[in-house]
């Protein structure tokens, strides 16, 4: 059997904080199946593998035995989490939360371990939406606008003028009364989510409860280092993409980041990530070898074992051989008259605007059936059934006619 330091390591590899490794010592050694809280506010479609550094923290408490306590922040992401924040969010309707949050769940399952005798599942809305203005200021009471000013965002901002909402200072009491409401035992975030993390703590504490131990895992940089991974910048490696999307993306990453994907992308043993990332600095292991098998290794994890090695071959089918992939998405197109170049570019999602349809065109960025095409070019609808259009070096989509 292992002892306290070896199942204390196995089960915060890769963490930041964790405050403190002597209380969660003491809560392994009591034997009690611990409730593991990890929250999540559902503010887009999709999660990256930036989300599954903190997930996969919470896989290994679930295989250590100890149960899953997934928070879906419906209500604080109606609030917005002001972490690492220069300005306020904006604020996003309970549809668009909703609808995020059902993305969630099915996406989540990749990574957890979905068996409800492992995995309890909560809105904060069940408490949350329930206070009345009474509990509210009973809860803002027991902080100060000192204490919330020890935030570096908040305080980054306060200093240079920047605006802050009170309903932002909510934020940290929401959360940190999620875990009174869920008994947390444990809590897990991000860096980012620290401050946030401790106001559990302190909630618990007043509440006369044994404190939450606090993990944080690291934010994972994005594609192109720099901001931390996010959907909205697009610098992200979707947990659903298609394994040759997957794969030619971390190819594109800097040399200077294999280390970071290696460490927190791939899912190894910590002595594998070691030997790998020694190879590297070595020059044993070329920076595009190293890339070659963090794309296998993302694109096996998320989609089964074998994936990856054809994800690998349809990325040397395109970008070494100059062929088209051996798997093209189609998208249907209506027959109503007339169509531009530009719609069926946008319409199909291989661009994200008209004008960003229109530039790429400009730019000889897009091609039909293998030929680079330089200007709008309109047809009737049923003569682009059956094309095939590329854009830049990795999108592809073919033209079909709607099914009856």
């Amino acid at each position: 059997m292992p002892g306290d330091q070896e199942r204390i390591a196995a089960l915060t590899q890769g963490a930041i904080d964790v405050i403190s490794p002597g209380e969660l010592t003491a809560k392994l050694a009591s034997g009690k199946r611990l409730r593991v809280k990890l929250g999540l506010d559902p503010t887009a479609s999709d999660l990256h593998i930036g989300h599954a550094v903190v997930l996969r923290t919470l896989r290994r408490f679930q295989d250590a035995g100890h149960l899953a306590v997934l928070i879906l922040g419906d209500f604080t992401a109606r609030v917005g989490d002001p972490s690492g924040r220069s300005a306020t969010r904006p604020r996003l309707s309970r549809e668009q939360i909703d609808a995020a949050a059902d993305t969630y769940l099915a996406q989540l399952t990749r990574i957890l371990d979905p068996d409800p005798a492992r995995l309890e599942v909560r809105r904060n809305s069940e408490w949350l939406d329930r206070m009345e203005v009474e509990d509210i200021l009973r809860l803002t009471a027991r902080t100060t606008v000192a204490r919330m000013l020890e935030r570096d965002d908040f305080a980054k901002r306060y200093s240079s003028g920047e605006a802050i909402s009170l309903t932002e200072f909510l934020y940290p009491l929401f959360q940190g009364w999620d875990s009174v409401m869920v008994d947390a035992d444990v809590e897990l975030g991000g860096t980012d989510q620290l401050f946030n993390l401790l106001v559990g703590r302190q909630l618990q504490q007043q509440e006369g409860r044994e404190p939450q131990v606090v993990i944080t895992t690291p934010l994972l940089e994005g594609l192109s280092g720099g901001p931390k991974m996010s959907k909205s910048l697009g610098n992200f490696v979707g947990l659903t993409e298609p394994p040759a999307e997957q794969f030619g993306k971390l190819m594109s990453i800097p040399d200077a980041l294999i280390p970071t994907y290696l460490e927190y992308a791939t899912a190894w043993p910590q002595a594998r990530i070691d030997e790998t990332i020694a190879e590297l600095a070595s020059g044993a292991r070329s920076p595009r070898d190293a890339k070659r098998l963090l794309g296998r290794t993302v694109a096996d994890l998320y989609h089964g074992p074998g994936t990856g090695e054809q994800a690998q071959a349809d990325f040397d089918r395109v970008f070494i051989e100059g062929k088209a992939p051996t798997e093209i998405a189609g998208y249907e197109l209506a027959d109503d008259g007339e169509v531009r170049l530009s719609r069926v570019l946008h319409e199909s999602g291989l661009v994200g605007s008209k004008r960003e349809a229109a530039r790429m065109i400009r730019d000889g960025a897009v091609r039909v059936d293998a030929g680079a095409v330089a200007e709008d070019v309109v047809k009737p609808a049923s003569a682009w059934w059956g094309t095939q259009i590329q854009v830049g070096k990795r999108k592809w989509i073919r033209i079909m006619a709607p099914t009856v």
